[in-house]
């Protein structure tokens, strides 16, 4: 791995050069590690359990249809209009789908690769920043295993393609601030730019606000203006050259796309009274400490460290990096955990930096108080599931594995942290082996409960050829919907009773018969049946998705589990 010369900047502006990091066999072996990690415990956790509802089944459903029926434009969710992301997010997915097939690796993959990235972006920059392999090791390693980071790096979602664009495109502005030639200056406004324009494309207009959040106070503080004036335009040129030609594409085949996009997912999500996920201001001050967990007691550290020193230039732009957005969606009326991720890059290059300036000097007392207090929690948690399953039975006696991985996880929490309390210099960076333990395991340690009400694909998938041979399908739940959908590769599932977020598209009146209400399903039923066999999957949590039930016909072959029912009914005689 190479770089080019850095530059120092000093508070008072002027700049000398440091010799290129050179890579050293620490470095290696630290990259290394990072590579083995990735690979235990984000790639190979990634078909251990079923697609979550209600995202992954609708990313994975949304991507596969796109690629199926060629359509690499216009979203459609079960070939209905589903305009609230734009496209490139889902080519993502599509791509990984279509190398690795339609299985649950193929559609996690993006979200692994991106975070992945994103992990090697902070070993980039902290190198560019520190020169120091130490310190590069160890700040890729806290956002590795910062909590929420590791645990969306195995979900199918667009959070980690957004937050890797948006990481990209800050990076890039550092390296534009430090290069010493204009050529490399130019060369790095060009990666903002691709990055914004990629960006845009994955979720939206934020996209382009973030680093003009940052890049604006700091050329500001920095008397540098007139850089950003010159080579501002470059990257807007180059996002645009991105981006434009499928947003002239989507405006051509769909020409409500913008109007709805625009108003529904950014004006009202930030401003409206009835914005959706509406949270109060302060709800990412107690999520950021969520978010950074196991490394949460060292955030005082970190904030005083790094305020003390806020007027060097790569401190100062990554505190700006960090409570900029971290404002910015604190004053939205929309909230989501996963819109902080962007935060957590700068995040962890503070914290790697505080640190190993801990470790320089001996100082362990906040590195052991941090292991200390995961043990506390570990332990909780451990006294918890036994109380629980004494009482309650939550695992029944046929999942004793998955029990079994709870316990594994929670002792490796436990273990991993003692470590850290015992010799705090020595294994500061243990509590990682838990996070990691954390986020590969526990998903494949839920109880039936919780795999059956949130993971229906898996239930689906023991169905599968029963289903495969009906010709009409029905659902009175949108996650079950999507997972049977993308399960049988078949995006005509008719809705009952349900509309959910599909009300914009299901408003199109070429989507009526796509709706079947409690009056109508009696006819429905009749009609599907003269064509074929029908296969229905219903979720029955209710009082009102119980009446549902009762309202079909009671000929068909019945498969129950859970809140979950899968209904066969013949083809009717003529």
């Amino acid at each position: 791995m190479t770089s080019h010369n850095n530059v120092l900047q000093h508070p008072a502006g002027k700049m000398s050069r440091r010799p290129a990091p050179a890579t050293t066999a620490v470095e290696r072996w630290i990259v290394l590690g990072l590579l083995l990690a990735f690979v235990l415990f984000y790639l190979l956790p990634l078909v251990s359990h079923g697609l979550w509802i209600p995202d992954e089944t609708r990313y994975g459903q949304i991507a596969q249809e796109m690629r199926m029926s060629g359509d690499w434009i216009a979203p459609h969710f079960m070939g209905i209009r589903y305009f609230e992301k734009p496209i490139a997010g889902y080519w993502m997915i599509a791509i990984g789908q279509a190398v690795f097939g339609d299985n649950l690796f193929g559609v996690r993959i993006a979200s692994a690769l991106s975070t992945g990235l994103s992990v090697w972006l902070t070993y980039l920059i902290a190198r560019r920043l520190w020169n120091d392999p130490r310190k590069s090791g160890a700040c890729a390693l806290l956002y590795m295993s910062f909590g929420l980071i590791a645990g969306q790096a195995g979900y199918a979602n667009l959070d980690p393609q957004f937050t890797f664009w948006v990481n990209l495109s800050l990076v890039a502005l550092w390296f534009a601030i430090d290069s010493p030639s204009g050529k490399q200056r130019l060369a790095a406004w060009a990666v903002l730019g691709a990055a914004c324009g990629m960006g845009f494309m994955t979720k939206g207009f934020l996209a382009w606000l973030l680093p003009v959040l940052i890049a604006l106070p700091y050329m500001l503080w920095q008397r540098r203006l007139g850089e950003l004036l010159r080579y501002g335009p470059i990257a807007l040129v180059v996002a645009a050259a991105v981006s434009l030609p499928w947003v002239l594409a989507i405006h051509h085949q769909e020409p409500d796309f913008w109007r709805f996009f625009f108003w529904n997912e950014h004006i009202r999500r930030f401003a409206a009274d009835d914005a959706q996920h509406a949270r109060p201001w302060w709800f990412y001050l107690p999520l950021l400490v969520v978010s950074s967990l196991p490394w949460a007691a060292l955030l005082p550290s970190t904030f005083i460290q790094a305020w003390k020193n806020k007027r060097e230039p790569a401190l100062g732009f990554l505190l700006l990096w960090l409570l900029l957005p971290l404002t910015f969606f604190s004053l939205s009326s929309g909230k989501l955990p996963t819109y902080i991720m962007p935060c957590l890059l700068p995040l962890a290059l503070l914290m790697g930096h505080a640190v190993m300036g801990l470790i320089d000097q001996a100082q362990d007392r906040a590195i052991r108080f941090n292991g200390a207090i995961n043990v506390v929690l570990g332990c909780v948690g451990l006294i918890a599931l036994i109380y629980i399953q004494a009482t309650k039975e939550i695992f029944e006696n046929t999942e004793m594995f998955s029990l079994s991985l709870a316990y594994i996880v929670l002792a490796g929490w436990i273990i991993a942290n003692a470590l850290q309390v015992s010799r705090p210099l020595q294994f500061w960076a243990a509590p990682a082996l838990g996070s990691w333990l954390l986020v590969a395991l526990l998903p494949a340690a839920m109880p039936a409960t919780i795999v059956n009400s949130k993971m229906p694909d898996q239930f689906i998938a023991e169905h599968l050829e029963a289903l495969s041979q009906t010709s009409s399908l029905l659902s009175n739940d949108l996650g079950a919907a999507s997972a049977l959908s993308w399960r049988l590769k078949r995006p005509q599932v008719d809705l009952f009773n349900t509309i959910g977020e599909l009300k914009y598209g299901l408003d199109d009146p070429a989507m009526d018969s796509r709706k079947v209400t409690k009056d109508s399903v009696g006819q429905w039923m009749t009609e599907a049946r003269k064509k074929g066999s029908v296969g229905v999957v219903m979720r029955v949590n209710s009082v009102q998705e119980v009446q549902e039930v009762e309202l079909l016909p009671v000929d068909g072959k019945r498969y129950e589990r859970g809140n979950l029912e899968i209904l066969i009914f013949p083809q009717s005689k003529p």
